[in-house]
């Protein structure tokens, strides 16, 4: 009898990871923000386009912080392009982050607002060129790279963006079901950046206009940025780890944004026309407008992966080698 027992027990199968949940493609590298390709499988042409972006970005981050210096030691100087310049630093890093996901992970809706950020840098820049009165030589460079280098980009990131898209397969594998979950994923944390980068930008837009800001105002936006990060962290592990009670700690942890949308509306409203220009009320509204979209986005796409938790999609995502 002892000779046609099974080599392997039922017991000693209950821990071994069942055939369907192992990835299709072990040369993937888990991070702990999802699988990424690894170096050595882009190709050249796109290791290229990878390192002169980071280039291009860091040289206009170093020109933006020269910038922001300069107007912030002039007395007269337009707090609007303070404003600008300094929201400007903030889209520089996320596009950092937004180019390296996009591309190590094919990642469609971070090279698309990529690309939506590098067309908002040109629209302003061919606005502040089109405004003054005299041009100088230094000024014309500027503008002139900043439209060559960004028209460049666009062009090359449309290129990725419509590539096939195989990270869904190599995670999933060949269950449609399994591709769904991760592209929602995907999704779900994409807009948890979106919405931090929307909370960033709007506390800078408010604390450094040109209308005055009471104490109580600035404490508030200021514990505002430490709630958004704290709110975005949150949000990414209860994605990434599949855990439900961050999931309801995370939309609870979102009702005090909401209700201070409301009250930054209301403010708005009620002094509505007492400023020079509507700059401030205009991008404010826009902000809000576009955080609640984005919201709206991530708990829907939350809903529908909140009901997949626990089918295996964490286990292919965070599967090593060594399994």
């Amino acid at each position: 009898m002892d000779e046609i027992r099974p080599l392997v027990s039922r017991e000693d199968t209950v821990d071994l990871p069942s055939p369907n949940l192992q990835p299709r493609h072990r040369e993937l590298l888990p991070t702990p923000c999802g699988p990424v390709k690894r170096w050595s499988e882009l190709p050249c042409l796109v290791k290229l386009y990878f390192c002169f972006t980071l280039c291009s970005l860091l040289a206009l981050f170093i020109l933006t912080v020269v910038n922001i210096q300069r107007e912030s030691k002039k007395s007269g100087s337009d707090d609007d392009d303070l404003t600008i310049s300094l929201i400007q630093l903030v889209g520089i890093l996320f596009c950092a982050y937004y180019i390296t996901r996009g591309v190590l992970q094919e990642n469609r809706q971070e090279l698309i607002v990529f690309v939506l950020t590098v067309l908002v840098v040109m629209v302003r820049s061919v606005v502040n060129f089109t405004v003054l009165p005299t041009y100088e030589t230094l000024l014309l460079v500027r503008f002139v790279c900043i439209l060559c280098v960004g028209l460049l980009h666009v062009v090359c990131a449309l290129l990725l963006i419509r590539r096939p898209n195989m990270m869904a397969f190599r995670v999933g594998g060949a269950l449609e079901t399994m591709q769904e979950q991760y592209f929602i994923l995907n999704l779900c944390f994409s807009m948890v950046t979106f919405d931090l980068q929307a909370q960033l930008c709007l506390c800078i837009l408010i604390l450094t206009s040109g209308t005055s800001v009471s104490y109580a105002h600035t404490v508030i936006l200021g514990i505002g940025v430490v709630w958004a990060f704290l709110t975005a962290a949150t949000g990414a592990i209860a994605v990434l780890k599949e855990k439900k009670p961050l999931v309801w700690l995370f939309a609870l942890l979102n009702l005090p944004q909401l209700a201070y949308f409301i009250y930054l509306l209301y403010s708005i409203i009620s002094q509505w026309g007492q400023s020079k220009t509507y700059i401030l009320e205009a991008a404010a509204i826009t902000g809000c407008l576009l955080s609640v979209t984005i919201k709206s986005v991530l708990f829907w796409g939350l809903y529908r992966l909140y009901h997949s938790f626990g089918q295996g999609l964490r286990e292919r995502m965070f599967a090593s080698d060594k399994q």
